[in-house]
């Protein structure tokens, strides 16, 4: 896994972090907070697990999105009184029985457990098997800078709270979830054939869609759920909306 962790301390370490992402923060009580950052406008800048280390937290990170997210958390910070400093914790996740110290993945307890301190890597579980047959997006193919949260399902994956109070790009998130229907997402398709990630999804001479990570005879879609009826195609490879 190709993972970075920060650590925020100080005594407005949980008021700083509820006032910028999806989940609640308090809910790291309990373990692990699966959460996002999101830009003004609503859309995804950045997906992570929030870690309790005593007083302090850790941020668990994709190393491709570190940077970017180092820079933001310091920008919001102003006159926060926390610090954000590197780690060099590593992380191991697995799917068998859960070692001790570690968490389980608040997304779906497919995922299995989290550890953190250990050494980086896995147990050679097959990850995007399990992220296809539950439908669970991954930072930097389904997650990308142009998506909403809830296309994504947030909501399933417990990655948002619609009870906390003001985040970074609330309003839009809120006004997608009371106000209005859903018109496209994330949705697991039935697939014969293969095509390559960011495909195009075809319904007949209409463009229905992008295709996904692909595992065996199932896939991940972006789809628009109007014209997501019957057979589609991405390339030579034909689909079917699993429901």
């Amino acid at each position: 896994m190709n993972r970075h962790v920060f650590r925020i301390t100080g005594e407005e370490a949980r008021h700083f972090l509820q006032n910028l992402v999806t989940n609640d923060v308090d809910r790291l009580d309990h373990g692990l907070v699966y959460t996002a950052l999101l830009t003004p406008q609503g859309k995804y800048m950045a997906d992570f697990f929030l870690v309790p280390e005593g007083d302090a937290i850790l941020v668990d990170a994709d190393d491709s999105l570190a940077p970017m997210l180092l820079q933001r958390l310091t920008m919001y910070k102003l006159r926060a009184k926390v610090s954000i400093e590197e780690t060099g914790v590593q992380v191991r996740r697995g799917t068998g029985p859960m070692p001790e110290g570690a968490f389980a993945d608040p997304r779906d307890a497919a995922l299995g457990w989290r550890l953190y301190g250990a050494e980086n890597g896995d147990d050679g579980s097959d990850w995007d098997a399990i992220r296809v047959a539950h439908c669970i997006p991954e930072t930097g193919i389904e997650l990308t800078p142009d998506s909403y949260i809830l296309e994504a399902g947030f909501d399933r994956l417990n990655g948002v709270d619609f009870r906390k109070g003001c985040y970074v790009g609330q309003e839009v998130t809120a006004r997608m979830k009371h106000k209005t229907e859903l018109r496209k997402g994330l949705r697991v398709v039935e697939i014969d054939g293969s095509a390559a990630v960011g495909t195009p999804i075809m319904a007949g001479e209409k463009e229905a869609g992008t295709l996904f990570t692909s595992a065996g005879s199932r896939a991940i879609a972006y789809l628009r759920f109007d014209r997501a009826g019957g057979e589609m195609t991405a390339g030579s490879a034909r689909l079917r909306l699993l429901e």
